[in-house]
This record gives structure tokens, C-alpha cells and sequence, in this order.
């Protein structure tokens, strides 16, 4: 059996996944959808694309079995649901949904359809998650005591650029984006890994007040949030407790990054000067036990170099980036698992992207739910950000986290 892909959005970011939807084994066809035209014929012409269609209600119309969304990020929610409920599978871009209103229309929707959703989180193939999934699941890190999931990203850092480009003229507008409406790439490091969920959290906010003025603003989307740095100190479902910070104003070079710390070892990672780097993007990552003998300096193992490791199913080419987001897999990466056809193909955030795509079209194929990906999980890394904001804004009590199950 081969499926058929919609693409809804042709920008800057689909472009990175058009050409592996294109070279999966199990994808029959690949239609394009965007609502500026010219664009939509130009990048049928670059990615050799024959059927295009104008707007979502067409691609829900048209004769394909799944409808991937790339969309801008407040429109995934609404979007998605559509489309499940036009009787499509759906892969979505993060963040799954923007409210828990949202939210709860997605899960709904799901369970409705019983179609497949996958929310494209790129952190949960990130080289560190899967090095501590493995180790988890083997006992070695003990009981989880605690773990830290952070994302920093500085205004400075490209943001200006991104927010002008999504929402043109009133880009503004948009600017002040509670931080904790899009935690997944903090909150996932340690759900993903531990299969716990937090049942409570305590959210504190920073007031922003930088002259450009991105925060707090009368007229905007965001309901006058001020706050440009977030942070959570979570209860986790297993007794251990998490912190996660989502920061945009933050003195730092940037980086998505997780610790962890259990009875019997722990994890830590940070970013590097880039004294330090023999690869851009590369991080300081160290397995720490109480033994300083038996402690490991894992940089070299978790660096996404592009290279598999001996016995894997060969060399994972980097894609350009200058600030080294997106480069090929680590020597972590089961790249072994991953189509033939993928070999030498561009690769992204970490070495992620060819598995979110390989494990969407085999879950479509399969009629099964990604185990890492699905729709509840999608929420167990969405909620908590949302109801930590409330927090936040309400003089940070310890509030309880709704859940919508673990799903099947």
C-alpha cells in the first residue's frame, strides 16, 4: 500500500520535508497546497510536483490519504481538526494547538476518526532523548528524581525575521506569544523519555520591558501577556519533579536542552563556546555517577557530525544552516531503521526529521499510532505550558494539570 501527502504550506520550513515525503518508499503521490498561488506553482516547479491545490478546504476534498500541516503555528490546531475530520491522517507541525479549547477539539477529533495524528516534534529525536530513553529503559539512570527541559531563544536570534515573514505587515501584533504557548521542545526531553506526565505545575513570568516594546502591548493577539521568559516547576506523575524554562530574552547562544537526575546516574547537557565546538550546533553532554572515575564525556558520541555509527545503515548527509540547527544524525541515531532511500538525503534539527516523516508514513500504512508522536502525547507536552501560564498570571499557585490518557 502506498499513500498519498498533502502538504498544506509551501514556506520556508515544508521545504525540508517535501523531498522526504517525495522519497519514501511507502508515498505513492505528493500534492501541494498553499493559498498564495505563486508560490504554489513555484515550488511544484522546484520539487517536481505535479498536483497543487488552492486552499485546506480543497486538499480535504482531494483524493489523499493524509494532509501534512506546515502551516503558521496558531492555525495547527483548527487545521488539523479539519482535516481528521475530512477523514485524513494528519502530521502537524508544533505546537499542536495554541489553547486548551484547542486542544480538546484535537483529541476529540481523533478519537472521533480514528484517524492517525503525529505532532512533529522534533526534540524527542533529539540525540540526547534517545540516549537517555535507552538508558532509562535499561535501569541505568535508577528512579527519576528530577529533570530540566529548556528551550532559549533570544529575539536576536533570527525571530524578527520569522514573525515579519509569517504575519507580514501586522507581525507586531503577534510579538508577545506567551512563551509557554509552545513548551513542547522543553516539556518532551522528559516526557519522552521517562513516560511521565505532569500532574501539577507552579508557573513564574518575567516582565519584559526592552524598549522595542514586543511585550504587554494594547493591541495584539495575545491578551496583553507580559511575560517573555517562562518557567515551571512541575510534579510528574512517577514522584519526580521538573523544571522547565521557555525563554526569548535571554543572554545565550541558544539551545533545546535536558537534564536529568535519577537515584542511580544522571545526565547533563549545556551549550558550548565555540572554542569549544569542533562541529557547529555541537553540546557539552556528560553521564555523571557517583563514582568521578566511571563519570563519561559523551559530546563526541551525541554531536549531529552526519556520521552513523559502525553497523548503521550509513552516512546521513548535513543540510545547510549556519547556526547549526540543522545538520545530519549523531552516531546515537538509528538511522539503520530508517528507508534506503533516505541515505545522503538533507536531514534537520538534530538528526530528527527522516524519523518524524519515516514514522508518520508507516503509522499511516499501519493504521497505528506513533508511540512518541501520538496525539496524547502531543497534549502531555502541550498542557502543562498552557496551564502554567494561567499560573503565572494569577500570582503562581500550584494548579493541577488536566490529562487526556495515554491513548492506545
Amino acid at each position: 500500500m502506498k499513500v498519498r501527502i498533502g502538504i498544506c504550506g509551501t514556506g520556508a520550513f515544508s521545504r525540508h520535508f517535501i523531498p522526504l515525503f517525495k522519497a519514501h518508499p511507502a508515498v505513492g503521490e505528493v500534492v501541494l497546497c498553499d493559498l498564495d498561488a505563486g508560490k504554489l506553482r513555484e515550488k511544484q516547479d522546484e520539487f517536481e510536483i505535479a498536483r497543487g491545490c488552492p486552499s485546506l478546504d480543497a486538499l480535504c476534498r482531494a483524493d489523499v490519504d493524509a494532509i501534512a500541516i506546515f502551516t503558521q503555528p496558531h492555525l495547527h490546531g483548527p487545521q488539523a481538526v479539519q482535516a481528521l475530520r475530512s477523514g485524513k491522517h494528519v502530521y502537524s507541525a508544533v505546537p499542536s494547538a495554541v489553547s486548551m479549547d484547542e486542544i480538546t477539539a484535537l483529541v476529540k477529533a481523533v478519537e472521533d476518526t480514528s484517524r492517525v495524528y503525529l505532532i512533529g516534534e522534533t526534540s524527542v529525536y533529539y540525540p540526547s532523548a534517545i540516549y537517555c530513553r535507552e538508558r532509562f529503559r535499561k535501569g541505568d539512570l535508577g528512579r527519576i528524581v528530577y529533570g530540566e527541559g529548556e528551550y532559549y531563544h533570544d529575539w536576536e536570534h533570527g525571530l524578527v525575521d520569522v514573525y515579519k515573514w509569517r504575519h507580514g505587515d501586522e507581525w507586531r501584533r503577534y510579538t508577545n506569544k506567551p512563551p509557554f504557548y509552545y513548551p513542547t521542545h522543553s516539556t518532551s526531553m522528559i516526557v519522552s523519555v521517562t513516560g511521565a506526565h505532569v500532574t501539577h505545575v507552579c508557573g513564574m513570568g518575567f516582565v519584559d520591558d526592552n524598549e522595542d516594546e514586543f511585550y504587554g502591548q494594547d493591541d495584539n493577539v495575545w491578551h496583553d501577556n507580559p511575560f517573555s521568559n517562562e518557567t515551571m516547576l512541575c510534579r510528574m506523575s512517577d514522584g519526580s519533579m521538573a523544571r522547565i524554562n521557555e525563554f526569548r530574552r535571554i543572554g545565550h547562544p541558544g539551545t533545546v536542552g535536558l537534564s536529568l537526575y535519577g537515584t542511580e546516574a544522571s545526565f547533563e547537557e549545556q551549550a558550548l563556546p565555540s572554542a569549544a565546538r569542533q562541529r557547529p550546533g555541537d553540546v557539552r553532554c556528560n553521564w555523571s555517577t557517583r563514582n568521578r572515575d566511571t563519570c563519561v564525556d559523551l559530546t563526541d558520541l551525541l554531536a549531529c557530525s552526519g556520521v552513523a555509527d559502525s553497523g548503521t545503515a550509513g552516512q546521513m548527509a548535513a543540510v545547510t544552516g549556519a547556526d547549526g540547527t540543522h545538520k545530519g544524525a549523531s552516531r546515537i541515531h538509528p538511522v539503520h531503521l530508517l528507508p534506503k532511500e533516505y541515505r545522503g538525503l538533507g536531514n534537520g534539527h538534530r538528526g530528527s526529521h527522516q524519523f518524524l516523516i519515516h514514522d508518520f508514513v508507516t503509522a499511516c500504512v499501519s493504521g497505528t499510532p506513533p508511540e512518541l508522536t501520538n496525539v496524547w502525547q502531543a497534549a502531555r507536552y502541550l498542557v502543562p505550558g498552557l496551564v502554567a501560564h494561567e499560573s503565572a498570571r494569577n500570582g503562581s499557585p500550584l494548579v493541577e494539570v488536566p490529562d487526556f490518557g495515554g491513548g492506545v
